[in-house]
């Protein structure tokens, strides 16, 4: 059976900001850490009202499902309450927040994760992230675009591609990990890991004397690298316990008091209390549920839930439509096939179609999707969003250069034709 036998958690505002929008709730054996954004309080308020759906909740509720499948719905349900109070008022507009937790049951460890802060594992010396980042970089570097040290550098290493409070369902990555006895557990927010290097983080860990010591030492670290973002950071070793005649094990095994960072206190524009997250929170149906792992935004594989459509009206487009009818009745719908076109899907990424970008009535589509890149429209500055999204008609090597200059940042700021 598995308990956690030491833990140590601390937050830090950083030398370069002058807030601190990280909040996190260690209370074993579940542990929370969320890094928002937003501006001015909307980063800490959504950080925080994320985490409260745990806090509130005072550890992992008993029901149905595996214990990594329940983390995925107390998720969908904090992204639930935190798309709320972004739609409620003009403060929160945009607002949102990584979120990433961890459980310890008593045979393995349950993990649920949004974002890019990050869980790692160190193991016999060995520092291993267990987590994807869900950012820009992190889908070239999945792709083999750009390699892990280019990453560090990269102008768009500040994009995420997915967050809670955003839109009002979320893809959660959620899994299990088979622990050893020994294994010490990391969660921290990209304050840590922007600033000092795996091997760091490692060499600190295995050095310390304690957790606490080691949770000291890595803020510190990051503070005289720079310090650029807020720090946040979790630490917890487990080990596996064998109960014997007159031993006392339970999975809820406490070591000192709940470490937690208090929730912000915010009032709206009208003077009214922001609602508590813990009043209601709507339950997760089953047809919301997400599998592990599920196909990322950047993956060319994956297909965007919705597409980017373009309508010919009936009235006003007779004409187009009776040309494109033609082409098709005269098979210049093949020829159609060989011209591209860079647009945006529904989510708002930079998406490649083959085709002509209409729709004609009855739903058939003159387009098919290529792929999908991990680069938000939003992003871009407004000329170059204007250019993406005019669905200019471009032979396949001019709209696939257009895409990998997005996607490696060389013209988010420039003019394009």
């Amino acid at each position: 059976m598995l308990r956690v036998s030491d833990l140590a958690a601390r937050t830090d505002t950083g030398r370069a900001r002058s807030a601190n929008e990280d909040s996190y709730w260690a209370n074993s054996p579940l542990f929370v850490l969320a890094d928002g954004m937003g501006g001015a309080q909307a980063g800490e308020v959504a950080s925080s009202t994320a985490v409260e759906v745990f806090r509130a909740l005072g550890g992992l509720p008993d029901g149905p499902g595996t214990y990594e499948a329940r983390l995925a719905e107390l998720v969908e349900r904090a992204n639930v309450e935190v798309y709320a109070q972004a739609q409620s008022d003009d403060q929160f507009a945009g607002m949102g927040t990584t979120l990433t937790v961890a459980y310890v049951t008593p045979e393995d460890l349950a993990i649920a994760h949004v974002g890019d802060s990050r869980f790692y594992v160190l193991r016999d010396g060995e520092l291993q992230q267990l987590t994807d980042d869900h950012s820009l970089v992190g889908e070239l570097v999945r792709r083999g675009q750009i390699s892990a040290e280019e990453a560090e550098d990269h102008p768009q290493r500040s994009i995420i591609t997915r967050a809670l409070g955003i839109e009002g369902e979320v893809v959660v990555d959620h899994f299990s990990w088979p622990v050893r006895d020994g294994d010490v557990f990391l969660l921290c927010s990209d304050g840590l890991t922007g600033m000092v290097p795996d091997a760091l983080i490692a060499e600190i860990i295995a050095g310390a004397e304690s957790l606490a010591v080691a949770a000291q030492r890595l803020v510190a670290a990051a503070n005289e690298a720079g310090g650029r973002d807020n720090i946040t950071l979790i630490l917890f070793r487990v080990e596996d316990v064998t109960p014997g005649a007159g031993a006392v094990v339970s999975e809820h095994t406490m070591v000192g008091e709940p470490a937690v960072r208090p929730p912000a206190t915010v009032e709206t524009s009208r003077g009214a209390p922001l609602a508590s997250v813990a009043e209601a929170a709507p339950a997760t149906t089953q047809a919301q549920r997400r599998q592990p792992r599920p196909p990322r935004p950047g993956d060319p594989r994956a297909q965007p839930r919705r597409k980017r459509r373009r309508w010919v009206p009936f009235a006003k487009g007779f004409a187009v439509i009776f040309v494109l009818l033609a082409l098709v009745a005269s098979g210049g719908w093949i020829a159609a096939q060989s011209v591209y076109f860079v647009g945006t899907n529904d989510d708002g990424y930079v998406t490649l179609y083959s085709g002509l970008p209409y729709e004609l009535p009855g739903g058939f589509d003159l387009y098919s999707t290529e792929f999908t890149t991990g680069v938000p429209a939003q992003e871009l500055s407004p000329h170059v969003q204007r250019t993406v999204t005019a669905n200019k008609l471009r032979s396949y090597d001019d709209a696939v250069d257009l895409v990998r200059q997005l996607e490696r940042g060389e013209i988010a700021g420039q003019n394009t034709q």
